[in-house]
């Protein structure tokens, strides 16, 4: 067996940076078959260590904080060459800032340990750098597209809801810019979505072709067409506006606030408007789940102040979803400020 040490990249938000190396051990443990990763120290540097007997260089590319990797020869460390697994520029998921973004490098670390635990692509799916195969990517509390550029970055196909119009707009002036300065052949266009002959909401859709070399690293030739198909509605209305088509994954930040809802529903007799993050799980997590394929696995960062881990499994459970099991996944708990505990929670939909 080798013993190898992977760098974890730096992040501008110093709070996250102390916690990301334990995240990064936790990553590893659910996403690949390593050893015995583990925080460790070398020359002052923090590095995460683990051993392999048949290392997939890929596996850690995909890791959300992988920077560089190493393999121990004695005192020294001789560098390996991560391959190529991104078909985008970093930049598509860092130059957009706003309030309540959520760390780009969380994103990608919730997106990867949810895919990782699909096991509905078949053979007639493109395989992506690394081996990986595309999924179809739904985030339904979507906001400006974070989770969705993400899924990008990495290959797959990315669909939303959400229910802040503005937000929408915005993600679609962004995408549209970004892929004209990148001189990448798309065709984007927006409409509005009609059920049983009215219309129940807007659609913003793009199609891309990655395939040619741009910006900071060198984009892969033949890498597939990409997909962003966004919908503006109430998550909880999400199999409605979608219709029949399913998804191979459902990842989603959830509000750490307390209020989301549709704006247009405020007032009804319902309440729709007004329901705490609690509240609006209990009453969305059915409806994903029901969107889900066979084998497909749902992704949800909460904050944990608002719901307990046990409380959202027992959700999930309700469901007909298979929460991932093991000490590994109670790792990536995290201060994100003095009223938010960032946790995440998978869950499978079993395959038939």
């Amino acid at each position: 067996m080798s013993d190898y040490v992977m760098l974890v990249a730096p992040s501008a938000n110093h709070v996250y940076a102390e916690q990301a190396p334990t995240m990064a051990v936790a990553e590893l443990a659910v996403t690949t078959t390593v050893e015995n990763p583990e925080r460790t120290a070398m020359a002052g540097v923090e590095y995460v260590g683990f051993g392999a007997d048949a290392l997939d260089p890929a596996a850690i590319a995909r890791q959300s904080s992988a920077l560089a990797l190493f393999e121990r020869a004695g005192e020294l460390l001789r560098p390996v060459q991560l391959p190529a697994v991104q078909v985008m520029d970093d930049d598509l998921l860092t130059i957009t800032k706003y309030a309540g973004k959520t760390n780009e490098m969380f994103t990608r670390l919730l997106l990867h340990v949810t895919c990782a635990q699909v096991r509905t692509a078949g053979p007639e799916r493109p395989v992506l750098p690394g081996g990986v195969r595309q999924l179809d990517v739904l985030d339904p509390m979507a906001g400006r597209g974070t989770t969705l550029q993400a899924a990008w970055l990495m290959g797959h196909n990315g669909f939303g809801v959400e229910t802040d119009e503005r937000a929408v707009e915005q993600l679609a002036a962004f995408m549209k810019t970004y892929l004209r300065r990148k001189r990448l052949r798309h065709k984007a266009d927006a409409a509005p979505v009609r059920r049983e002959g009215r219309v129940i909401g807007r659609r913003f859709e793009v199609t891309a072709h990655p395939g040619v070399a741009t910006g900071g690293h060198d984009a892969l030739e033949g890498a597939p067409a990409l997909t962003m198909s966004v919908l503006t509605g109430d998550t909880r209305d999400s199999a409605r506006l979608f219709g029949r088509r399913r998804f191979d994954a459902i990842v989603t930040d959830a509000p750490y606030g307390i209020v989301h809802g549709a704006r247009s529903a405020r007032g009804n007799r319902e309440g729709r408007g007004d329901r705490s993050p609690a509240a609006l799980l209990a009453q969305a997590i059915p409806v994903w789940a029901g969107q889900l394929r066979a084998g497909g696995a749902l992704g949800i960062a909460w904050n944990a102040f608002g719901l307990t881990r046990d409380d959202l499994a027992a959700i999930c459970a309700d469901a007909g979803l298979e929460v991932c099991p093991g000490p590994a996944w109670e790792q990536f708990s995290h201060r994100v400020d003095s009223s938010i505990r960032r946790d995440l929670i998978v869950a499978r939909k079993p395959a038939r």
